[in-house]
């Protein structure tokens, strides 16, 4: 099968690992061209190094390469404030497509265990944040089970794996990733809090969910968490449960008051996650950058099988 070309946008963390996985792990996706904007950053450095075209001028330089007309996917690893303009360019070529690996939320929220295969046709999809891509199936599975009123998300990563662009996001990931929570996690209200750890060594990924929601037999929400984890683990082997799921019966005699949504009673659920990085390009510390760029390449590899099926028929 001829793979298909792609193109990454951003030349930091979180795009030098992406390039390393479409290298080394797809058998659809061919690596052509790394972009970024700083001539002496280590992701160019690496890409020309292992053969990959490069150009230090952005978006508008990946246009006026050669090869920008065989690729068919932009990866985008850039900041929400650079997606917008990457996006306005893509746009104009209705051929190509663009996974924002960045918490601008142009395009639809796409989590590859909860909603892939709703969003496979759109031109622009946005992988929400690390810390959505590690926590929203969670509150997605519970909601199969049972109503949840609130979704809370903690997400602890290692100082050392938050690059110039994670770090010029905060606000944009705690704000897109609340969104999600509500939108493909259902709950009525989500919050989402990330944490830079600074501690050395550093630790890997740990994640939080909280949820509250209508009372509901405690295995069978146990249950539907174990199924989401397990189809998470397909395409993050590092994901997975910390310590067993935790319950909390709120009774109606003593209820919590959460803002936006008054006193409410019922089940509480507690999960704790860890996300050990694959060490691609950072340690396995970095689980926060593995699970963005392995969701990101799951999504490119489907859509691709996508167009191949429809080109078949």
């Amino acid at each position: 099968m001829e793979k298909t070309k792609v193109a990454i946008v951003g030349s930091g963390n979180i795009g030098t690992d992406l390039m390393i996985k479409v290298l080394r792990l797809s058998k659809q996706l061919e690596m052509t061209a790394m972009v970024g904007i700083d001539k002496k950053s280590d992701g160019l450095a690496r890409a020309k190094n292992m053969g990959v075209l490069t150009t230090a001028k952005g978006i508008d330089g990946l246009v006026k390469l050669k090869a920008w007309q065989d690729i068919k996917i932009i990866f985008d690893a850039t900041s929400a404030k650079a997606h917008a303009y990457n996006w306005s360019v893509v746009k104009q070529y209705p051929d190509k497509k663009i996974i924002d690996l960045t918490p601008a939320a142009i395009g639809p929220y796409v989590i590859p265990s909860v909603n892939l295969e709703e969003h496979i046709l759109e031109q622009n999809v946005n992988m929400v944040t690390c810390g959505g891509q590690a926590t929203i199936p969670i509150v997605a599975a519970i909601s199969q089970i049972a109503k949840v009123h609130y979704g809370e998300i903690v997400a602890s990563i290692a100082s050392k794996s938050a690059g110039p662009g994670t770090r010029a996001n905060i606000d944009e990931f705690t704000e897109t990733t609340s969104k999600a929570i509500e939108k493909l996690g259902r709950a009525e209200k989500g919050k989402a809090i990330i944490i830079l750890n600074p501690a050395e060594p550093p630790l890997v990924m740990r994640d939080t969910v909280f949820t509250l929601s209508a009372p509901a037999d405690k295995e069978a929400v146990r249950t539907s968490i174990h199924r989401m984890v397990d189809r998470v683990q397909k395409y993050v082997p590092g994901f997975q449960l910390h310590q067993e799921v935790q319950f909390d019966d709120i009774p109606e005699s003593d209820p919590v008051f959460i803002e936006g949504l008054g006193w409410k009673s019922g089940l509480k659920t507690s999960v704790y996650l860890k996300v050990v990085g694959a060490a691609h390009y950072l340690p396995e510390y970095a689980g926060n950058l593995d699970i963005m760029t392995s969701a990101a390449l799951a999504c490119a590899e489907r859509m691709v099988m996508n167009i191949i099926s429809n080109e078949e028929e």
